[in-house]
């Protein structure tokens, strides 16, 4: 089963009529040496025997831009049917068919069943990296969960008495902005970002895992200084930083019969603006990625999901970054 050839370009592709709104996305497809991409995915669908399969890469280049704008699988097999941008970024002729939604699906699965999402996340951010754009070291980590509702999130049952609920799903409770008591069933994304925006490390959990519990996993020990909302302060938490010299900015939280001291306010406050960050990336995720709802059943599909999403998500905030470094030396020039 080896690839099909999607390199040769037919006469159809010398017609197209030149538009700027057709290289919208050259800047972030140059932002990436996609040859080691390809690496990564060179196991997937390379089988000698069967019948000729999509390009992985180019399968890949896909769920990007699925996450990109946040489409469904059988509306990104139309829109690339259709839009001349999404061809053009995947490499796609004119005179080539498309594949169809199920075809998505199999292949997000597959790179789900391989485990090649955090190699290809760390790839991404490493190449992000040696543009100068995502910094490694001595940076500082910004930690927050966001909880997304499961697709099927009521308690309804089935023509056989069974509860149509997602399984590998959970309640989470949380006290609301206005002070009222908000329940979600559904998963709980935590990640790790830099001062800069940067999505450094992410988890996929059921939203009923506490918070605290992947705090660790989110970090390297190398960071300079670690922020995070009170929902991670415990003495354990003040302890594994400590241990490893890191500075300790996770809010303090008020207990009862103990509220905050006006230093410990005062403390948070100067925090909080900090850690605001990784809630407008959060905000970014829902309103342009389609975050806010899981799109799929069980737990490994949504997280391969949210992974393409926050690659998605790294590549578009390296394109940003890299035009203001372009304006920056232009004024400065």
């Amino acid at each position: 089963m080896a690839w099909k050839n999607l390199k040769q370009k037919s006469f159809a592709d010398e017609l197209v009529i030149k538009h700027a709104a057709l290289t919208e996305l050259d800047d972030a497809h140059a932002l990436i040496d996609w040859s080691r991409i390809e690496a990564l995915l060179f196991e997937v669908h390379n089988k000698k025997c069967g019948e000729r399969a999509w390009p992985p890469l180019m399968m890949f280049k896909a769920l990007l831009l699925q996450s990109w704008y946040a489409l469904s699988d059988p509306q990104l097999e139309k829109q690339i049917a259709r839009d001349l941008l999404f061809r053009r970024f995947m490499g796609l002729g004119l005179a080539e068919s498309v594949p169809d939604h199920s075809t998505l699906w199999r292949f997000r699965s597959t790179l789900a069943k391989l485990g090649l999402s955090k190699s290809l996340f760390s790839e991404i951010n490493e190449q992000l990296s040696e543009r100068g754009l995502y910094i490694k070291s001595g940076e500082i980590s910004i930690i927050d969960a966001s909880v997304i509702q499961a697709q099927r999130n009521r308690p309804n049952k089935d023509s056989n008495g069974e509860n149509t609920q997602d399984k590998e799903a959970g309640y989470n409770v949380k006290i609301a902005s206005n002070g009222k008591q908000k329940t979600t069933y559904g998963y709980k994304a935590q990640i790790a970002v830099d001062e800069d925006g940067f999505i450094k490390a992410a988890d996929f959990t059921a939203g009923n895992i506490h918070d605290s519990q992947i705090f660790t996993q989110l970090l390297s020990g190398k960071e300079s200084q670690v922020y995070a909302d009170s929902a991670y302060a415990s003495e354990k938490t003040n302890q594994w930083l400590k241990n490893r010299g890191l500075k300790n900015c996770v809010l303090e939280r008020a207990y009862r019969n103990h509220p905050l001291t006006e230093e410990q306010k005062k403390r948070n406050r100067q925090h909080s603006a900090t850690r605001s960050i990784v809630e407008r990336v959060f905000g970014v995720l829902k309103l342009h990625y389609g975050m806010g709802k899981a799109r799929y059943l069980g737990r490994v599909k949504n997280q391969m999901r949210f992974s393409l999403m926050s690659m998605a998500y790294n590549l578009k905030r390296g394109v940003l970054l890299q035009r203001e470094m372009w304006l920056l030396q232009e004024n400065c020039a």
